[in-house]
């Protein structure tokens, strides 16, 4: 089994730079704001982010290719890099601490690209998680200076805490009857957001997340980390892994109620 620990330790130095990059500016009053054709914010420090990673990983892996959120694909081959350089835009802008820099590597096999290595940063929350294929995963401030994370072992919807988003993607998508069925039936529901759900589900603190609507470089890196934490990633199709434009993340015991209820046909 390949052991990915230069890998590994490429995406820690990726992300101590973005880090710097973003905390600069994170609360900066002549922050520049700009909006994209989907109507969604992108701001410098985005742009500046992943063009610092995409800089680092050219020198270090000239030929790995390299998807990002703000410039999309460069380079080809059997090893790609996926970047969302800050996840959460909406909250940076707004200075709200809940936003993350998210590293993946994916390797081409079976079924398609599927990520190897993770990396997610929330330097305002303090924070990181990490995983590598076959070596678990996680959290700590640095990789000699980290504890190991495990799902929950919650095995009933009545005792479980599903996080989630919001609610207008589940309305857009017909499939809003459904979320709101399941939110009556667990124990607890928070709107954390974007990335941190799934970081939760992975530390066994919720039990359950998803979101609608998704791309590939918000779920690449939350995805290994959930499943080297002995957790399920999927599609709300019940595909595994971060390629169905969409995301269901459990402590794997409750994953097919999840599907159930988020996608009927399933």
């Amino acid at each position: 089994m390949p052991d990915y620990h230069d890998d590994l330790r490429l995406a820690h130095v990726l992300a101590d730079a973005a880090d710097a990059t973003t905390m600069e500016r994170f609360k900066a009053l002549d922050l520049k704001v700009e909006t994209k054709p989907d109507m969604t914010p992108v701001s410098e420090a985005d742009k500046a982010a992943e063009e610092l990673i995409r800089g680092h990983l050219q020198r270090a892996r000239p030929r790995d290719a390299v998807l990002g959120e703000e410039y999309g694909i460069e380079g080809s081959g059997p090893r790609r890099w996926v970047i969302d350089p800050i996840d959460g835009t909406k909250n940076y802008v707004r200075g709200v601490p809940v936003w993350a820099t998210l590293i993946a590597l994916m390797e081409a096999g079976e079924g398609g690209y599927q990520p190897v290595v993770g990396v997610v940063s929330a330097p305002a929350l303090g924070r990181r998680w990490w995983a590598a294929k076959g070596h678990g995963a996680f959290t700590g401030r640095s990789l000699t200076s980290a504890s190991r994370i495990h799902v929950s072992g919650v095995g009933k919807l009545a005792d479980a805490s599903f996080a989630y988003s919001s609610l207008s993607g589940w309305e857009e998508q017909g499939r809003l009857d459904g979320f709101l069925d399941l939110t009556r039936q667990v124990w607890r529901t928070r709107a954390y957001g974007d990335f941190w759900p799934y970081m939760m589900v992975a530390e066994g603190s919720v039990d359950l997340c998803a979101e609608p609507e998704l791309s590939l470089w918000d779920m690449a890196a939350n995805a290994i980390v959930v499943t080297e934490a002995g957790g399920t990633f999927t599609g709300l199709d019940g595909r595994p892994g971060p390629h169905s434009g969409n995301a269901a993340a459990s402590n794997g015991l409750l994953h097919d109620e999840l599907l159930g209820y988020l996608n009927p046909g399933h």
